[in-house]
């Protein structure tokens, strides 16, 4: 089938290793929308930290859709929400507890952009991740808040050597009631048991009346893997992780090279 829907992962898939946009990325992609292709970001960012790079693509209206916080949300470009899924009071509490428990940074992020930390010294992860999303950064204790805060998800941040060693504990710990995930060598991410990012492009493939062989996804790591289980057809980057190379159908050029251009040139574009 032709392929009418793009969904790309942003860090170090859209953007090159200096965080930026390349010229024929935004090339590529706004000949594939003028194409009439639907082009969906699909990130662990909040979307503040998405708004940037929208502009930059030319992707706007209400018809245009973004899956943020590795598919808690589901929404228009424009903020309608058409789906959500958060994490329930008790589960951020026995989170936060964990992490002073076992000294691991930790933080986490609401539906509307905004980074939360118990933590009084903040970690550098967690200063440069409310940077690079323009997002609030406040410190307080899960009894500073309300009793339905509920969250969109939860990081435990830091080094990777550290991730490292507490990720089966957080496995064992959470991973009967949440999907656990580590998304990248400083983020081990804790979301609602039935989101991720395969899921979420099920779902917004459904209510854009798309099937899975019309959906290409672009991704370079294990938070990628859900999507590219779901789409027909699943395109890895050059300096992806070597399992997500290895469930892909294709892989492309890296993100420094014009990966993401490579691809929708070669496997989407109708010349």
């Amino acid at each position: 089938m032709t392929i009418k829907l793009i969904a790309i992962d942003i860090d170090d898939t859209l953007l090159n290793s200096a965080g930026k946009l390349l010229p024929s990325t935004i090339q590529a992609v706004q000949q594939a929308t003028a194409q009439g292709v639907k082009i969906v970001l699909c990130t662990g960012r909040p979307l503040a930290g998405v708004k940037p790079y929208l502009a930059g693509l030319g992707i706007a209206g209400d018809d245009q859709y973004v899956v943020t916080y590795n598919g808690a949300v589901i929404e228009s470009v424009t903020g309608r929400v058409v789906a959500k899924h958060l994490v329930a009071n008790a589960d951020y509490r026995r989170m936060t507890a964990f992490a002073k428990e076992h000294h691991v940074p930790f933080n986490v992020l609401d539906a509307e952009s905004t980074i939360y930390t118990a933590d009084r010294d903040v970690n550098w992860v967690t200063v440069i991740q409310a940077w690079e999303n323009k997002a609030g950064l406040l410190v307080r204790e899960p009894d500073e808040l309300p009793a339905d805060f509920q969250i969109a998800k939860g990081l435990f941040v830091g080094e990777g050597p550290q991730l490292d060693a507490v990720e089966p504990l957080v496995k064992a710990t959470f991973g009967d009631d949440l999907y656990v995930v580590r998304a990248a060598t400083n983020f081990l991410e804790l979301m609602h048991a039935q989101v991720n990012k395969g899921q979420a492009l099920k779902d917004l493939a459904k209510v854009l009346g798309l099937h899975a062989d019309e959906v290409m996804a672009v991704g370079d790591e294990r938070n990628d893997l859900p999507m590219f289980a779901f789409a027909g057809t699943a395109v890895a980057m050059g300096n992806g992780s070597d399992v997500a190379k290895e469930a892909s159908d294709y892989v492309t050029l890296t993100n420094d090279e014009g990966g993401v251009a490579d691809a929708i040139q070669k496997l989407v574009l109708v010349n």
